[in-house]
């Protein structure tokens, strides 16, 4: 492979980021990979979780002579901004703007590129196809079809069920209404107009990005998708319910397939046991679900000899 490091311009900011091509001449099909929430690098590495999933898919596709593209976001890595200042709708600008790079390159076929979006990146990747990016396809992992609180209010909902050992017990013996609580939470980040401040002067949140994210509604755009869509999410997912699956399958019109992956998490590992947050370092141990890769590479393949044979 060859793999050349980049910047490109996002508004008034460079962002950085690595294209990786095969080690060949001629053009080839590329994948823009959108990252997850959070402080995470072009790999999908955040200090605390490094789940390195870009990587790992990079050298799956790079094998099969699938370009990538993959880059840091705002104030993360190489790449300039303030994250702490920066919304959902900034990281949506970003990645349009990585897709008219990558568009650019002499290398890329533009008949056959491809946004693929975990968690954060799905609704990014749904946001520009359902307003007519002119791409090939999209991938989604770990995508939603419900709004940002309503996800938030599921998710809490996840995590209270499988905590164990002393958080159950304080829960259990404080008796503490964790829906209730982070209800009142979401209420203060609406109400307020900041960009960023401290939960009870420890934790650090991005106000700007959690009300627009509340606020938005991917399912909203779903049915101006007019290209093929592959969705993927874990069965034991506890971050965005697999359920969304077929509630796409209702609202998308293009041509689309969708999976729940067997004992599959939000990291796009495999936990044989109950879902928690707590294994989510124990799951690392792995690599990535085979079978994920596999469903992204076929559908890929098969799209892209489509294309060449028009």
């Amino acid at each position: 492979m060859v793999e050349r490091e980049i910047t490109f311009t996002s508004g008034t900011l460079h962002l950085a980021g690595t294209l990786t091509m095969p080690d060949s001449k001629g053009t080839f099909p590329a994948v823009l990979l959108i990252p997850g929430s959070g402080q995470v690098d072009r790999n999908e590495n955040h200090k605390r979780l490094p789940i390195n999933a870009f990587r790992e898919i990079t050298d799956h596709l790079i094998e099969r002579g699938i370009a990538t593209l993959r880059y840091d976001k705002r104030g993360v890595g190489a790449s300039e901004g303030n994250y702490w200042e920066t919304g959902l709708f900034d990281n949506v600008t970003d990645a349009s703007s990585a897709l008219m790079y990558l568009k650019a390159c002499d290398e890329i076929r533009t008949d056959a590129i491809f946004l693929l979006g975990h968690s954060e990146g799905a609704l990014i990747s749904t946001r520009l196809a359902g307003n007519g990016a002119e791409v090939a396809g999209i991938i989604l992992l770990a995508g939603s079809a419900q709004c940002g609180e309503d996800i938030l209010k599921w998710q809490a909902q996840q995590v209270a069920e499988g905590m164990g050992g002393l958080n159950k017990w304080l829960i259990k013996l404080l008796r503490v209404n964790v829906l209730k609580a982070q209800q009142k939470q979401l209420d203060k980040i609406k109400r307020s107009s900041k960009d960023w401040y401290r939960v009870q002067l420890i934790t650090k949140i991005n106000a700007r990005w959690m009300r627009e994210f509340m606020a938005y509604n991917p399912a909203e755009d779903m049915p101006g998708i007019r290209v093929p869509v592959l969705a993927i999410t874990g069965s034991k997912d506890i971050q965005v319910d697999p359920a969304d699956l077929k509630r796409m399958s209702e609202v998308i019109k293009s041509d689309f397939e969708y999976h729940e992956i067997p004992n599959g998490t939000h990291i796009l590992r495999i936990e044989e046991g109950k879902p928690s947050l707590s294994t989510y370092k124990k799951q690392l141990r792995q690599t990535v679900d085979s079978r994920i890769l596999g469903l992204i590479s076929e559908w890929l393949q098969k799209r892209i000899d489509k294309s060449a044979g028009q």
